[in-house]
């Protein structure tokens, strides 16, 4: 689990605005390149093709060239990039909906050559969905090799479409309104900024390389457009047609498409290559002008065609496009949509100056173009403008807003959606119900919520011999802490890059771990940590604050945030609980580098719990925040509950009395609350607790579990270190006492001796035995941790006596308890967690052994697993 440290830089990198603006003036340049390249490879097909039709015989040449450009188009998508086929928006929108949908230099590849191959040999569909789908591609892939968080990357693919629209149109203000009206519908400054500047690029490229030739000719024709109230009826019976007519037409392609999955016993090669024969078959037998596209776009927007000509037309066009769209060509809707608004706005043109003769058919043509790419598009905004900038004609603004609101008025009465989501719905793909789901759950989430914040960690400076001994239960890699901040981790790839003989003992792990692993924040979105995992391939993720490591992320942890978020359920112990209510709270001097949570309950005991609180925090230079909880039954509601609070301030008073003559500070809290461990963990999480100190009177193990509900749920739910110390009889604060560290070798073990040195505090002096305990069946453990700990309490503890040993009995709880008998130890720390001995102690086990076998005091350490030992 090797990782490269340049990754994080980049990343970071990548999410500021100067690089944003970099990226999206790199994409319109690609972009507009893409573009360039594919408008002049189809326009040189196209007169190749022109020119065999007019040596050869047109109904032999024309089918024999389109089947070959739509085989070789087809054989290209087959086997090289699938998702190429079609126009590419259906799949630049399931893309930014985080849909397994490749974008890619491939797609991008074989869009280009076999948009080249099917276009140019005639297929009746246009280029500028293909340019949409090479810009996003192309986007996609320069966001793959400069990694950027996946909303980034999103708005980048978005910018990469409408630098593509931009360029095949000349029109850059329709490729941003297409990005927010169609393909993210986001107004962040950032799309925006990147929208606008993408586009713009693009079609400044397309147009200084390919000259204005780049749009689809209408501009170079139109002579003058005209516009008078009269008028006004014609183009709204111009929308009610093209809306009809435009919803009858995304019908059809969905039957089309249909259709062709019938006959799928013939390979996509096929399939295309016959729609590219019908089409050149029928072309053949229609006037020259049909061969040639750009000679019929120049006709219709001019509106120099008698009415004949123009019904041909918008047949042909609409048979031929269902023909070669449900093949799965690689072409686009833009184009064939524009054509057909215009044969039929040349009709209802051609209508009203035979009733009226008030307007020009060029007028109508215009706007039929408008209004009947937003009713197969349902995107009338773009639809308007793209023609506005192809004319920059301000008296078309007022007849084209209208015909392009009614007609997509009346299309949503025929059939709702756009024909990109009818198509991907067809493909089994509901952007409407997916996006919430997912886009919800990764976007609402951060790293914070769902991550592991008990950890296991390893010290920097642990022997190698002694890391290898835990590597033999652990086959994942562990975070390395130096001076409580996260330097490196060690994983098994690491172990396995190192000589087959012995390591040398001076090995320390520091020297072969990875260092500056990668991290994550824990406000980090669950987008950009599963982006991540996956980029990386990795199973973990150190999640840090700063330099400060406050958890881990896994894949399995995901997947358990997805199905809580689908399923609406969570693990509780207590559900249905009313949150608890504060009743009072004092505030001491915020001096302390972090905080002790010290539930207080018992005023005959709240003096030992004190003691113990009171020594740690000046240890660690701590502050203490003391709890009382009064109790309430289910059916009482806490915030709407009087209570006296008397005795629960004269008890904790007590505590600020006692702070002050230890110049430790004492915040102190009353809550009401129907549970008391769900005031606890509230508590710890409001007031960013570090310590749970609880104490324990009663017997700790009673039937074979811990004894008070209340202390096992703070076990297993606490997010921070949990301390719970059941006294002897004759614990006393300020004597002698003999410590027993059993020690295992794992991460709560390390908690459990880091807290030592404080904890010793209370022994005037301290004797500490370190022992393992090893069954005869094995071989005698290396000592190399047992050393390591010795050496960090000698350091730590001056005054202390330490001494190690290791045992070998069969029995590990009777083998703690013998020996604590004749060492006459008066004090047994047990470490614990949620995966060690906690579980042993919640189901009956080691713990429970011990505490039924001694009347030693026992503390459980329960760590956080983000500190270790420095």
């Amino acid at each position: 689990m090797r990782f490269v440290s340049v990754f994080q830089p980049l990343r970071y990198l990548t999410q500021s605005n100067r690089f944003a603006i970099l990226e999206a003036c790199l994409i319109g340049l690609v972009s507009g390149l893409a573009a360039v390249t594919l408008q002049e490879g189809i326009g040189w097909l196209g007169g190749w093709r022109i020119h065999l039709a007019t040596r050869f015989p047109a109904p032999v040449i024309l089918p024999a060239i389109g089947f070959a450009g739509g085989f070789i188009a087809g054989l290209l998508i087959e086997t090289i990039a699938p998702d190429a086929k079609g126009s590419g928006i259906p799949q630049i929108k399931a893309a930014l909906a985080k849909f397994p949908i490749a974008l890619n230099w491939q797609v991008a590849l074989v869009k280009l050559m076999g948009g080249i191959a099917a276009l140019g040999t005639g297929l009746s569909l246009g280029r500028q969905g293909p340019t949409v789908q090479l810009g996003a591609a192309l986007a996609a892939q320069l966001s793959y090799w400069v990694p950027t968080a996946p909303d980034h990357r999103r708005q980048m693919i978005a910018a990469g479409a409408g630098a593509g629209l931009s360029a095949g149109f000349n029109a850059p203000i329709a490729g941003v309104l297409f990005i927010v009206e169609e393909l993210l519908r986001d107004f962040s400054g950032l799309t925006l900024g990147s929208a606008i500047l993408a586009s713009f690029i693009g079609a400044v490229v397309a147009h200084v390389l390919g000259g204005r030739d780049l749009s689809i000719h209408f501009e170079q024709v139109i002579p003058e457009t005209s516009f008078s109230v009269p008028e006004i009826p014609f183009f709204i019976l111009l929308g009610i047609l093209a809306g009809i007519l435009g919803a009858l037409f995304n019908r059809g392609l969905l039957l089309s498409v249909q259709m062709n999955r019938r006959i799928s016993f013939l390979s996509l090669s096929w399939r295309i290559g016959l729609a590219g024969a019908l089409c050149g078959g029928v072309i053949s037998l229609l006037p020259d002008t049909f061969q040639d596209n750009t000679a019929l776009r120049r006709l219709l927007g001019a509106g120099e065609v008698g009415w004949q000509l123009a019904f041909i037309a918008f047949g042909v066009q609409f048979f031929l496009t269902l023909i070669a769209y449900g093949s799965g060509a690689p072409g686009g809707l833009f184009a064939p949509s524009l054509v057909l608004g215009a044969a039929l706005g040349n009709m209802v043109g051609l209508g009203q100056v035979n009733t009226l003769g008030a307007g020009l058919p060029t007028t109508y043509a215009l706007v039929g173009m408008g209004a009947f790419f937003g009713a197969v598009s349902r995107v009338p905004v773009t639809g308007i403008v793209i023609i506005f900038e192809i004319t920059q004609d301000f008296n078309i603004v007022l007849p084209l807003m209208i015909s392009s609101v009614v007609a997509y008025l009346a299309a949503e009465q025929v059939s709702q959606g756009s024909v990109y989501d009818l198509l991907l719905e067809q493909e089994g793909i509901y952007l409407q119900t997916a996006m919430p789901i997912a886009q919800g759950m990764l976007d609402t989430l951060t790293a914070a919520d769902i991550m592991q914040r008990q950890v296991e960690t390893l010290p920097s400076d642990l022997p190698l011999q002694a890391a290898l001994q835990i590597f033999e239960r652990s086959h994942h890699g562990i975070p390395v802490l130096e001076q409580r901040r996260l330097v490196g981790i060690l994983s098994r790839s690491d172990l396995n890059q190192l000589p087959p003989q012995q390591p040398s003992p001076d090995l320390l792990i520091r020297d072969i771990m990875t260092h500056q692993p990668l991290t994550i924040s824990p406000t980090a979105s669950l987008s950009d940590v599963l982006y991540i995992l996956n980029r990386s391939q990795v199973s973990r993720l150190p999640v840090t604050d700063g330099r400060k490591l406050v958890g881990i992320i896994t894949r399995a942890d995901i997947i358990r945030a997805e199905f809580d978020h689908i399923t609406g359920q969570k693990n509780q112990d207590n559900p249905g609980l009313a949150p608890s209510y504060s009743v009072y709270c004092t505030r001491g001097p915020a001096t302390g580098e972090g905080r002790i949570l010290v539930p207080l309950a018992n005023p005959e005991t709240a003096d030992t719990l004190l003691k113990v609180a009171v020594t740690i925090a000046q240890t660690l230079n701590y502050e203490l925040e003391c709890l009382h909880i009064i109790h309430l039954p289910r059916n009482r509601i806490p915030s709407e509950t009087p209570v006296r609070t008397e005795k629960s301030r004269r008890l904790l008073r007590r505590a600020i009395r006692y702070g002050q003559r230890h110049k430790v500070s004492v915040h102190t809290h009353i809550r009401v609350a129907q549970d008391i461990a769900q005031a606890i963990l509230e508590v710890e999480q409001e007031e960013h607790i570090d310590l749970v100190l609880m104490g324990w009177q009663g017997r700790l193990f009673v039937g074979g579990q811990i004894g008070a509900q209340t202390v096992r749920t703070i076990l297993r739910q606490a997010k921070k270190q949990v301390l719970v110390i059941r006294p002897s009889s004759s614990f006393q604060a300020g004597q002698q006492h003999r410590w027993l560290i059993p020690v295992g070798g794992g991460p709560n073990v390390q908690e459990a001796i880091q807290l030592l040195p404080a904890l010793t505090t209370l022994s005037h002096p301290a004797t500490i035995k370190l022992f393992q305990v090893y069954p005869p069946s094995q071989a005698i453990p290396d000592p190399a941790i047992l050393e390591h700990y010795s050496q960090f309490l000698k350091q730590q503890c001056s005054k202390s006596t330490i001494t190690c040993t290791q045992i070998c009995a069969q029995n590990v709880a009777e083998a703690i308890v013998e020996l604590a008998r004749l060492q006459g130890s008066d004090i047994i720390v047990i470490g614990a967690s949620a995966t060690g001995f906690l579980q042993q102690t919640l189901k009956g086990n080691i713990p429970i052994a011990i505490a039924q076998g001694t009347e030693a005091t026992i503390i459980l350490v329960r760590g956080s697993g983000i500190d270790t030992l420095d």
